[in-house]
């Protein structure tokens, strides 16, 4: 994809999250608590488990750790802008596997949205549904990030149409499934065992197509979503905590925890050699 293209795309996923940003802005200045009063309260909210203050007057009750989930926003658009020029200019003989996929690059950019829309209602009403919600999102896109792979790693087959729908239905289904399965295994081994399944399937691909695959973007997301790990513990433990900063270090995980997540996308969809990237 040409860098004047993917230059246009960025500035409209950019205008997109500022009109977001806007369009949540006015929720919280329009809406109170009492929209949330309804539903259970989370058990996340009852032992405090983040830093951020929790504000229970205002519609965002963790405004913080809600805007910054406009960060999932932003990447989810672009990605899905991505899939739509992928799907305009797709040929039979598109060189990078996943351009002539866009359907599944769509997907990607759903769960983006997904996740940025669940986790700004979890933060923001710290309700039990809220928190499944937010969970449900964060492993769509760590299974919709194991279907890309298992899709590269199958690189010898070439999936008609009717398949690639089929390929798409899987993933969700998977989705579906880990609602309940979230009830029944902590996050706390769910989470790191994707991660490390997906990091395992990158660097299996890496080693298929050396020339076309950039290992220091396998490292990249690695280190970030470690980075993400260590510094959400500290929230949660509360070092260094200040409950009315702007800064707060759950927020920062959503930050580092989409870029990771963009890393691993990048990863498959653009190719190293520049030959590839014009496709």
């Amino acid at each position: 994809m040409p860098t004047a293209v993917l230059s246009r795309l960025i500035l409209q996923a950019g205008v997109a999250t500022i009109l977001m940003l806007i369009g949540w802005a006015g929720l919280d200045k329009t809406l109170t608590a009492s929209v949330w009063s309804a539903m259970k309260v989370s058990q996340s909210a009852l032992t405090v488990e983040y830093c951020e203050f929790n504000h229970p007057q205002r519609f965002f009750h963790q405004p913080v750790n809600t805007y910054s989930n406009l960060a999932y926003f932003f990447f989810g658009v672009l990605i899905l802008l991505v899939a739509r020029q992928d799907n305009r200019y797709r040929t039979s003989h598109t060189p990078n596997r996943l351009a002539g996929f866009p359907l599944l690059s769509a997907l990607m950019g759903v769960c983006f949205i997904y996740l940025s829309i669940g986790s700004a209602f979890f933060h923001a009403s710290l309700t039990y549904l809220g928190q499944r919600v937010d969970m449900n999102a964060t492993y769509s896109i760590l299974l919709t990030l194991l279907g890309i792979t298992g899709y590269h790693l199958g690189h010898r087959i070439r999936l008609s149409s009717t398949q690639q729908w089929l390929w798409i239905a899987a993933v969700l289904v998977a989705i579906g499934m880990f609602l309940p399965l979230a009830r029944l295994v902590p996050s706390a081994r769910l989470v790191p065992a994707l991660i490390l399944l997906l990091n395992a399937g990158m660097v299996i691909h890496y080693a298929q197509f050396r020339a076309q695959r950039s290992i220091w973007v396998v490292l990249l997301s690695l280190v970030l979503v470690v980075l993400a790990i260590y510094i959400r513990t500290l929230d949660v433990q509360k070092v260094g905590c200040d409950p009315y900063s702007f800064f707060q270090g759950h927020a920062l995980w959503h930050l580092l925890t989409a870029l990771s997540s963009f890393c691993s996308y990048c990863f498959f969809r653009f190719n190293k050699t520049p030959a590839s990237l014009a496709a």
